[in-house]
């Protein structure tokens, strides 16, 4: 009897293994068809969230990137995920850096930072058409050349951005963004109230710019998404078979994560990094197979509104347990 009970544990556990490597293999079939993306996204530096420096601006190969390249007549681009945002005469994206400061206006992004969010110069630039021209200065960097700012707000350009319109860099490290033209983080309706708490009139997918690490000081490390809005799990849920119990009206409460860029997760330590073809057509974000979320009456990054709501939402630590969830 033993013997049985034992071999019966063991299958068990193998199914079980199999079960969960399936879900997180570099290649093959989710649940329900859909394939899977790499088991082990590259991860940005913890601390700096740089990214790495290849290609188009900051490439180490690239003599010309050594010196900071002026940005020209400015311009801004409608982005179908931010909205407005603020590029160079060659069309490429403008970004600013959560660890520099706008009042007085300083940088914090030297060395291996500036190779990979290569520096903007004040030279030649020239406001939008449409914009506030007095928002332009710039700021003396240590090494005696001077920085475009908007607003106050220092401004780069990203390695991996090797084609005008692309924003590889939004959200990379929880503290980049996109610029918009008057200097603040791009985000589509970003001058509206934002959704109202009941979903009535429905609620933007969270922006597909990554996801990093917050630290709460109630909740501890939680995952965050691109424009540092608070993700969730919802416990029906099921991450085997993949499943979703929000559908509906649940959506406009509960915009789903998008997929997002395997060089923008940042901090979050599991590697179960799956792209869910949900039942309604959308395209979904999870972690160790488990869909994610962010929460509408969440109006500003930091929020964490949704957290508890009904017993069945909590949000993410970087290992992908539920933060503050009854055993």
């Amino acid at each position: 009897m033993n013997t049985w009970r034992n071999a019966s544990l063991a299958v068990t556990a193998a199914a079980l293994l199999t079960l969960t490597t399936a879900c997180g293999q570099e290649q093959g079939t989710s649940p329900n068809g859909q394939a899977v993306g790499n088991a082990a996204p590259a991860q940005q530096p913890a601390e700096s969230g740089y990214g790495s420096a290849g290609g188009g601006y900051g490439s180490e190969a690239d003599a010309e990137a050594a010196e900071p390249k002026e940005a020209g007549q400015l311009a801004v681009q409608e982005s179908k995920e931010l909205g407005k945002v603020l590029t160079d005469s060659e069309g490429f994206t403008l970004y600013r850096f959560d660890k520099d400061t706008a009042n007085p206006p300083k940088s914090n992004c030297d060395g291996d930072c500036a190779t990979a969010w290569p520096v903007v110069a004040s030279g030649n630039a020239v406001a939008a058409a449409g914009t506030d021209e007095e928002l332009l200065g710039e700021v003396s960097r240590p090494d005696g050349t001077s920085q475009l700012t908007v607003d106050g707000w220092p401004m780069y350009r990203y390695a991996k951005d090797t084609a005008p319109g692309q924003v590889n860099g939004q959200g990379v490290g929880g503290t980049w963004f996109a610029a918009a033209p008057d200097g603040k983080k791009a985000a589509k309706n970003a001058d509206s109230e934002g959704v109202a708490e009941d979903g009535e009139g429905g609620a933007e997918p969270a922006d597909p710019a990554g996801l990093s690490v917050r630290k709460d000081p109630e909740l501890g490390d939680i995952v965050v998404d691109g424009r540092g809005m608070t993700v969730y799990r919802f416990t029906k849920d099921s991450a085997w078979p993949m499943k979703t119990a929000c559908t509906g009206e649940c959506l406009k409460k509960w915009p789903v994560v998008e997929p997002v860029a395997k060089n923008a997760v940042d901090g979050v330590t599991t590697k179960g990094f799956v792209t869910f073809d949900r039942p309604d057509g959308i395209k979904q974000q999870t972690i160790d197979c488990w869909p994610i979320y962010t929460f509408a009456g969440d109006k500003k990054p930091g929020d964490t509104n949704g957290q508890g709501v009904g017993g069945t939402w909590y949000a993410v630590s970087p290992d992908s347990k539920l933060v503050g969830a009854t055993k």
